[in-house]
């Protein structure tokens, strides 16, 4: 997608907002795939069970929880729609700079609720919930927010495929993340597998989806799934705390400037490298001149 500028003068904190948006909210399916949202919207919220929370702090810096400890934080259909609910709200945060993904009472996710998936096993049912769940991870991943999947427990199937929708990837040193679908008979269904590729490779994916693998801190550092290790003794710090610590080195500065580069370095890796130029220059164009840039010259911010 190519963005147009305009005068610099014309861009509001809204504009600004609506320049991300229009390539983040962009869903991989819609109507032209024989996909109606609203349809299994609905069929989903049938079934009941646990909660998305989302936590907007002042630091920029937002907590999104995985709350189903019963099921192992297990996302029902409800949990799925209140998930994508989460998302949205998320695309509309102007002040956001980042997000760590975390599960309640010290597990992960362990995928999708298995009543849900017995009642919709048939394959229009399936097919319809492996859409939805690629449009709301697809824009997940593309948040103007760079993200940071905490892994604490276990990350099991569904759970998996949820830490490669974020940037980055901290695991507790007793975690381990596997890619069960193997054993269900099944490939990933929410994108999990196209990503991995690109996180890891295409043969360490191949490793991890063939061999259904129990990843643990160390094969995770090893095959680039894992990005950094909390240790239990990290400072009397909890995990949560040290992750925000660990990303605040990443989103320190004004928010459009965060946003900004989250924005280039997707474009980058989604779009061919012409467009991707396009995009890095009416980007750059915006932030030329204005109050973060002016701020920085002012203060010779350059070589601290």
């Amino acid at each position: 997608m190519v963005l147009c500028v305009v005068g610099r003068q014309l861009w509001s904190c809204g504009a600004w907002a609506r320049l991300l948006q229009r390539q983040n909210r962009a869903c991989v399916h819609s109507s032209i795939h024989d996909f109606n949202q609203e349809e299994i919207r609905e069929k989903l919220q049938g079934f009941l069970g646990g909660s998305i929370d989302l936590l907007q702090q002042e630091s920029g810096v937002a907590v999104l929880t995985i709350n189903n400890p019963s099921f192992m934080n297990a996302l029902s259909g409800s949990m799925m729609v209140d998930l994508e609910e989460k998302v949205t709200q998320l695309e509309r945060w102007t002040e956001g700079k980042g997000l760590i993904v975390v599960g309640a009472a010290g597990t992960f996710c362990s995928g999708s609720d298995l009543n849900a998936v017995r009642a919709i096993s048939n394959p229009q049912d399936g097919m319809k919930m492996c859409m939805f769940m690629h449009n709301t991870l697809t824009r997940l991943h593309r948040l103007p927010l760079i993200s940071v999947a905490l892994v604490e427990g276990r990350a099991l199937g569904g759970g998996a495929e949820l830490t490669t929708a974020c940037d980055f990837r901290l695991v507790a040193s007793s975690s381990v993340i596997q890619f069960v679908h193997k054993h269900m008979g099944l490939i990933p269904g929410w994108g999990g597998a196209a990503r991995l590729v690109r996180i890891v490779g295409h043969q360490n994916a191949l490793k991890l989806l063939g061999g259904a693998l129990k990843v643990n801190p160390e094969l995770g550092l090893q095959m680039g799934l894992v990005d950094g290790v909390l240790q239990a003794e990290d400072g009397g710090r909890t995990p949560l705390q040290a992750a925000e610590e660990w990303l605040s080195r990443y989103t320190k500065g004004a928010a459009p400037v965060i946003q900004a580069v989250k924005k280039v370095v997707l474009s980058g890796r989604e779009l061919p490298l012409s467009e991707a130029l396009r995009t890095e220059k009416d980007v750059f164009g915006i932030l030329w001149g204005g109050p973060a840039n002016l701020q920085a010259l002012a203060a010779r911010a350059k070589h601290k």
